[in-house]
């Protein structure tokens, strides 16, 4: 069975001041390095006057495309403890960046370690987090006797209603957890007393609230 996979689901930016170094930290949602590098770029466009743009990624589901950078701090002061929160979170297709202005006073290499996983932490922990979940999209078809009774099942069952056509009879457009898939269809024809007909379709992954 396919893994659920934490990721950041939208946004999320917190800013914060440590010892007059002024620290903002962004997170994203990203599908391969491309786009992670994309976001990267982005954030240096709007910080162009920053001291240090700091950034680490895992930009698959697997887990294994990882990257980070101390963008010009000491060697494993900033890159690599941004990674480490990514992990520690069990965030995959996840990007951070933490932009760093310069105050004038210097925190030693422990209190950098300290200060970007902080700032990565505070940020991921406002964030959207979302679990992609192996979906399995459905075609339920019905005559126009057994709406009511499909729109039932599907309202009180763990499924997404993606939409509703009305020709001859009725087809209405579903996606189900994989996990869930037999349950799903077993209850719906036991409900419909096999007044209903069913056609797999693809699956794909989809984000669900934690």
């Amino acid at each position: 069975m396919e893994k659920k996979i934490r990721t950041v689901f939208s946004p999320c930016e917190r800013e914060k001041i440590i010892e007059k170094s002024r620290f903002v930290a962004y997170a994203t949602h990203v599908e391969s390095e491309d786009e992670a590098r994309a976001f990267i770029a982005e954030i240096r466009k709007q910080h162009s006057l920053a001291t240090h743009v700091c950034y680490a990624f895992i930009a698959d589901k697997s887990g294994n495309l990882q990257r980070f950078s101390d963008d010009g701090e000491p060697q494993g002061t900033a890159g690599v403890p941004m990674l480490e929160v990514l992990k520690a979170k069990k965030l995959c297709e996840t990007a951070v960046a933490v932009v760093r202005y310069f105050g004038g006073v210097k925190l030693g290499a422990g209190g950098l370690v300290r200060a970007y996983s902080s700032c990565t932490a505070e940020c991921l922990d406002e964030a959207d987090i979302r679990s992609l979940e192996v979906c399995v999209e459905y075609l339920v078809f019905v005559d126009y006797t057994g709406i009511d009774g499909v729109q039932k099942y599907l309202s009180s069952n763990h499924c997404s209603l993606l939409s509703t056509d009305y020709n001859e009879s009725v087809c209405f457009k579903v996606a189900v957890k994989k996990a869930e898939e037999e349950s799903f269809l077993t209850g719906l024809i036991d409900y419909m007393q096999g007044r209903v007909q069913t056609e797999r379709g693809g699956e794909y992954y989809a984000p669900f609230k934690e």
